[in-house]
Formats: structure tokens, C-alpha cells, sequence
């Protein structure tokens, strides 16, 4: 009888989790499924600096808005750390074009642009070669639906 209680609480308290992550909101930053890392553990400050997508190290990791963010050198993430929000990927790291589309998909660090001093990446080449084609409507879109698409 006991056993039979304990695994019924045990079997509600879990469903009560469950419902609970299903409505919670998406996290405003992407890191992956199973990771705390952002923008894939690139460095961000690379895009600006040096004009190219350059994987970090965990050897210089900086937390900011509760992820890791990984850079190629000391000097990079010292750069970081004086003003995280110029570095940052816009839309946390998510898909711009997704976002301006009113939803939420994975933003690929090796699909990148850098426009009027903003990180924005995409989810693949084709997305954006889309993205592209009309930037600046997609950023006005974008801009419109963050961060309420967080909440859908």
C-alpha cells in the first residue's frame, strides 16, 4: 500500500513537471538541446574583429544571461566582458529569418551577417540566402515578434 501511495505521488509530481516545461516559455538565449553554450561555442567577438565564424575555446569562457560563451582568445573575451550586449547574436542566437517569421529555430554560427553593428545568424545557407534577399524587412520583422515568440 505505502509503495503503491509513494509511486502515485511520485507519478503526479512528475506529470505536474512535465505540463509545467511544455508550457514554460523557450529560453531566450539558444544553446542547443542538452548544452549552455552560445552561439554554438563560437566566438562572437571574431564575427566583428575578424570577419570570419572562429570556434572558441573553453579555456576562455565568459557566463552571460545564464550561458557559456566561448572565445578564441583572452583578448576576445576581455572584449566581451567590457560590453557582452555589442557581442551577443540578436534574437539570443535564434534563426533571424524564423523570428521574422513569428517563430523559433536554431541559429547556425557558420550562417552569420553582421549588419549596422548586430550579430544576426540563420539556420542554414538556404535561410539565408532568404534573409538576404530582403534584410532589412526581415530585421523590421524580427524586431516586431521578439521576444513575444518566446512565449508561442
Amino acid at each position: 500500500m505505502i509503495r503503491s501511495v509513494a509511486l502515485s505521488t511520485l507519478l503526479s509530481a512528475l506529470l505536474i513537471v512535465v505540463s509545467g516545461l511544455a508550457q514554460a516559455a523557450e529560453d531566450p538565449v539558444y544553446t542547443g538541446l542538452l548544452s549552455n553554450t552560445g552561439a554554438g561555442g563560437y566566438d562572437v567577438v571574431s564575427y566583428f574583429d575578424a570577419g570570419e565564424a572562429t570556434k572558441g575555446s573553453s579555456s576562455h569562457t565568459v557566463e552571460y544571461l545564464g550561458v557559456n560563451w566561448r572565445f578564441a582568445s583572452a583578448e576576445n573575451k576581455a572584449k566581451f566582458e567590457a560590453d557582452p550586449a555589442a557581442y551577443a547574436p540578436v534574437y539570443g542566437g535564434y534563426c533571424a529569418w524564423a523570428v521574422s517569421q513569428g517563430y523559433l529555430a536554431k541559429g547556425d554560427p557558420k550562417h552569420w551577417t553582421v549588419k549596422d553593428g548586430k550579430l544576426y545568424l540563420n539556420y542554414n545557407q538556404d535561410v539565408q540566402d532568404r534573409w538576404l534577399a530582403d534584410r532589412d524587412n526581415f530585421i523590421r520583422l524580427a524586431n516586431e515578434n521578439w521576444p513575444a515568440v518566446l512565449e508561442q
